[in-house]
């Protein structure tokens, strides 16, 4: 049975879709037990009233809460009561817990898990690593985005190994295709910085590296995995996300501008339906932060039920595939620098 610590607070819509998503978790998944962390009144009213097996959720009370406005370093020193930080320690201290989700601080939950939570031995730092789906029916994993602001290029590197080991292992994606992304195609093209890295990246045969990437290709169904900085990964990501969003939302807004134009959506009204599911964010997770001896899911800020269930579902392939082991083979091959 494996174990998975779910903070319960700190997110848009904690407890409420915290609580229900575990819930659907621990009916879609058999074999795995939650701890959830926070209040405790708070989540027993939560939980007051529905079904679910008692023997496979435990509650651990955690008054405070870490906001996302406050400085995550005073965060993770000071708040030692929050539910992200009792559930940082469980994670460290014992072994029989696997892994973690959070929709809280983005800023802590880095700081807590670099200062509590060891590194896969060889990892300069460790990277998060959104999933997007594809045109092509596919899954894409971006890789940094929003861990590592600053990058070296053998960090690029290694986010690279890290991305195509987790696509691999957890999503069956045979020899993903690597890119990196930049300002154009080309190899010399980009800065100084990812110029060296496409030499890298060129250079580790572990890596089917296809060449450098421009942003508007990301979801053309290409690429497997995009190697970035944590700035350019996560304004690609949100501006993704953001994008299919509006144009959701203007396409609703036009349809409903003219009676023609509704008789005609009213024909196609299963289509549309399967188009928003498809572009709707929420049904894809959040983000593994790869690179660390223990499993770490950040859910966005905004996630409800069916994203908390999604990031418990991921934390368990992450937990039951093993790609520790396999990143840190090829990681060790490579030396670098950068500690």
């Amino acid at each position: 049975m494996l174990k998975v610590l779910l903070d319960c607070f700190g997110g848009d819509h904690s407890p409420e879709a915290n609580v229900e998503g575990a819930l659907a978790a621990l009916d879609r998944l058999s074999d795995i037990s939650l701890i959830l962390t926070g209040d405790e009144a708070a989540l027993k009213r939560c939980l007051d009233g529905r079904r679910y097996d008692a023997g496979r959720l435990e509650i651990v009370h955690a008054p405070e809460v870490i906001g996302c406005d406050e400085k995550p370093i005073d965060a993770v020193r000071l708040k030692k009561d929050s539910s992200m930080m009792k559930a940082i320690r469980l994670l460290r201290d014992d072994e029989g817990i696997g892994a973690m989700v959070s929709t809280g601080s983005t800023g802590a939950l880095v700081a807590a898990a670099l200062t509590r939570i060891g590194r896969i031995r060889g990892v300069i730092r460790p990277a998060f690593c959104p999933i997007l789906p594809t045109m092509s029916g596919g899954l894409v994993g971006i890789c940094d985005s929003g861990a590592n602001v600053e990058v070296s290029p053998e960090m690029l590197r290694q986010f690279g190994i890290m991305a195509s080991v987790y696509m691999e292992g957890v999503y069956g994606v045979s020899q993903p295709r690597v890119s990196l992304l930049n300002v154009g195609k080309e190899a010399e093209k980009g800065d100084e910085i990812h110029q060296q890295a496409h030499i890298l990246l060129s250079n580790t045969p572990e890596l089917n590296f296809v060449g450098n990437m421009e942003s508007r290709d990301l979801l053309g169904g290409s690429y497997d995995v995009v190697v970035a900085d944590g700035f350019s990964g996560n304004v690609l990501v949100k501006t993704t996300e953001g994008t299919a969003l509006q144009l959701l939302g203007k396409l609703k807004k036009d349809i409903y501008s003219r009676t023609l134009y509704k008789l005609g959506a009213l024909l196609m009204k299963k289509m549309f339906a399967d188009e928003k599911e498809f572009m709707n964010y929420q049904n894809y997770g959040g983000s593994v932060l790869l690179g660390l001896e223990k499993t770490v899911v950040k859910g966005h800020g905004s996630a409800k039920a069916v994203s908390v269930a999604k990031c418990i579902e991921q934390a368990y392939r992450m937990e039951t595939s093993s790609i520790a082991a396999r990143t840190e083979e090829i990681i060790m091959k490579y030396e670098h620098y950068d500690y």
